[in-house]
């Protein structure tokens, strides 16, 4: 699972992870000579020079708009095709900022008239226990506190009846914040032209031990996807079928873009260490060096490693606009042994998850990405998320499920198992390669048709 990182020992999970096993725990000495130190579960890319986790980074849109500003600064010309490249991401970013400040500005100012009011009303109410009659039979001697009263007509009832009255208001302004916080952290670090937590790394060996890293929330729900244990009587079943399969983490996703150096050696980090099968539940819209991200998946190819990766959540078509890691060259797949996939709902007459991506020649199948409950960090915690990023994982764990039952065939025998065993659906048609969604029962029954057609044991 290349991802946000993996909190490995939550229930459902522990028992399902990998452990390198010719590495010692805590010993603090690289035993296999792999050149990654106490890599007990796997490894984590997401750390600075001097191997410090971090989680928070920018966007590649501005980590590019920043190079070409040094470049521009520097009186360093650019040729035509760079010029127009660097208008495109000053358009993009600039689109962006202008979007974010607009909202923090418009939630600031109604935080500045809602703050006090609440504040004057949660010291009249006193914490008491929340009734209708108390209400609506208020009486206070401070104006704010009246005008203060206009959460109730927004609330449900049951979202404050014999409830105490600071907590209700404290949860209605804590809501009322999001969106505000929300917009300062995109601009204070997904469009931060200076942030740079990479700053002096280089090479291949870096990074620390910890899979689980500081923001685990998102690889742990696709790691549950795929290998949720099975007869625990805890949480849920992994796609990828009785405990066959062991999830290795290897975190290479901030919060933030996937830097292309941490996703390329994070694949030759796992292709090296033995996983057959890698999850990418993530992607971008522009890429630092696509090239290098691209001979990762050829190597993986060559050591027969099936790779799985998202569509993306933009309701865009890829075939016209790009999303990276992507495997097509001047139009071309450069890799025989990648399945990119599309989220699916449960709705029939909408099949399409509506912000799935989509694409006729650059999405390859279809599957589940909709109300997906799976594990989630705090040991024994679970949650609903959804997008193509949920999908993937379902898909990897049906590759799993049938590789691990049946070892002789090839990476390439599971992809294509997988797209020839699809429900198709005339929604899916025009907007997928398989015009489908994934059926695990289907391809298990495919691959036993294979092995006895090739006589394999």
């Amino acid at each position: 699972v290349l991802d946000s990182g993996v909190e490995y020992y939550h229930e459902d999970l522990k028992n399902n992870m990998w452990v390198n096993p010719k590495e010692k725990a805590g010993n603090k000495k690289d035993d296999d000579k792999n050149g990654y130190t106490d890599d007990i579960h796997g490894w984590s890319f997401l750390a600075t020079q001097t191997g410090e986790s971090y989680s928070a980074d920018n966007l590649e849109l501005t980590r590019q708009l920043a190079k070409y500003n040094a470049k521009a600064a520097s009186g360093q010309p650019l040729n035509p095709k760079e010029q127009e490249y660097y208008l495109k991401l000053k358009r993009d970013y600039y689109a962006k900022i202008g979007r974010f400040t607009m909202n923090k500005e418009q939630h600031k100012a109604r935080l500045a008239i809602l703050e006090p009011r609440l504040e004057a009303l949660k010291k009249a109410l006193k914490n008491q226990k929340l009734t209708k009659e108390s209400i609506s039979e208020f009486n206070a001697n401070n104006d704010l506190a009246y005008e203060g009263l206009f959460v109730f007509t927004e609330l449900k009832e049951e979202d404050y009846v014999g409830k105490n009255a600071d907590d209700v208001i404290d949860s209605y302004l804590k809501k009322a914040k999001t969106p505000y916080t929300s917009a300062e952290n995109q601009l204070e670090t997904s469009y931060n032209l200076a942030l740079n937590p990479k700053a002096g790394v280089s090479g291949k060996l870096y990074g620390n031990a910890d899979v689980k890293g500081l923001s685990a929330g998102h690889g742990t729900h696709v790691a549950g996807i795929i290998a949720a244990e099975w007869g625990n009587d805890k949480g849920i079943y992994g796609t990828g079928g009785g405990n066959h399969v062991k999830i290795m983490g290897v975190a290479v996703v901030p919060e933030g873009d996937e830097r292309d150096e941490d996703i390329a050696n994070g694949i030759y980090y796992a292709v090296n260490n033995g996983a057959k099968i890698l999850n990418m539940s993530f992607g971008k819209g522009y890429s630092e060096n696509p090239k290098l991200v691209q001979d990762a998946f050829r190597y993986a190819e060559s050591k027969d490693v099936l790779i799985v990766t998202s569509a993306g959540n933009s309701n865009l078509d890829t075939d016209v606009n790009t999303s990276y890691p992507t495997i097509f060259v001047d139009g071309q797949p450069i890799s025989k042994s990648v399945l990119v996939v599309g989220a699916s709902s449960r709705h029939k007459d909408n099949l399409k998850a509506r912000f799935s991506n989509y694409g006729k020649k650059t999405v390859d199948v279809f599957a589940p990405g909709t109300e997906y409950y799976s594990t989630y960090p705090g040991t024994t915690t679970y949650k609903f998320l959804q997008g193509t990023s949920m999908a993937s994982p379902a898909v990897a764990g049906v590759a799993a499920l049938v590789w691990s039952h049946y070892p002789k065939l090839k990476a390439t025998d599971i992809r294509t198992i997988i797209m020839e065993t699809v429900n198709k659906n005339d929604q899916l048609m025009n907007i997928s390669v398989s015009g489908g969604v994934v059926d695990a029962y289907k391809a298990v029954q495919k691959a036993e048709e294979i092995y006895k057609q090739r006589k394999l044991k």
